[in-house]
């Protein structure tokens, strides 16, 4: 049975985002593995930094696995740090580069094999937008390929009001049927153990351009999850 899978709208590792308490909990663990890769041209280490001293509050330890490149995602170390992962979270920062770095390795390979032994998944911003497929193109609001942990899909982060009015083409481009998550930060959408879906904070749901009360979204995730 797959892990509870949680999409955060971003704001990450900051006050307000108690979900994290109850991820921890349900992962059976005291360590989170953090993917800094979206952050790799920003400041990787300083998320990094910031998730150690965030789950040390909770008490729980952080290992960096310092995924920055599409080669890193080769090495076998690396590899094992995330099959053998109980909370795996994949830090905000550019949905594109942790796309290319993560896509058809055998570390995306592990995680997912990790969350369908039951691991816990997180992603905020960026994470959450590549966990997804399709995703949306954060250089104009179109469509493109994710990474498909769950597909029929997609995640707006950082959303706040008048999701509709600011987010038009992407609305006006989402095929019949397409689910689009609105995720505040400090929020997250969370797929529970048993497949059904919650909210916690500011998310809200839209199909065909109507907002939809959050339960059993008609989405899909790989086969014996």
């Amino acid at each position: 049975m797959a892990g509870v899978l949680a999409l955060v709208g971003g704001g990450e590792w900051t006050e307000g985002c108690d979900f994290d308490a109850e991820l921890l909990a349900a992962s059976g663990g005291t360590e989170v593995a953090v993917l800094p890769t979206a952050a790799a041209f920003e400041n990787p280490d300083r998320a990094v930094t910031t998730a150690t001293a965030w789950f040390e509050r909770l008490g729980a330890t952080v290992r960096n696995v310092r995924v920055l490149h599409h080669r890193d995602a080769l090495d076998p170390a690396n590899v094992d740090a995330i099959r053998g992962a109980r909370f795996i979270y994949l830090a905000g920062g550019s949905p594109l580069h942790l796309r290319s770095a993560l896509k058809e390795t055998p570390l995306w390979n592990a995680l997912v094999d990790a969350w369908e032994d039951g691991a816990i998944v997180a992603g905020s911003s960026a994470g959450a937008m590549v966990l997804c497929d399709p995703m949306i193109d954060p250089r104009g609001g179109a469509f493109t390929v994710g990474l498909g942990l769950v597909s029929n899909l997609a995640v707006l982060p950082h959303a706040t009001d008048d999701i509709a009015a600011h987010h038009k083409r992407t609305f006006e481009l989402a095929d019949d049927g397409l689910v689009l998550a609105a995720v505040g930060e400090r929020s997250a959408l969370l797929r529970d153990t048993d497949g059904t879906w919650r909210a916690v904070g500011r998310v809200s749901v839209w199909v065909d351009g109507v907002e939809r009360d959050i339960g059993a979204l008609p989405v899909a995730t790989p086969p014996g999850s």
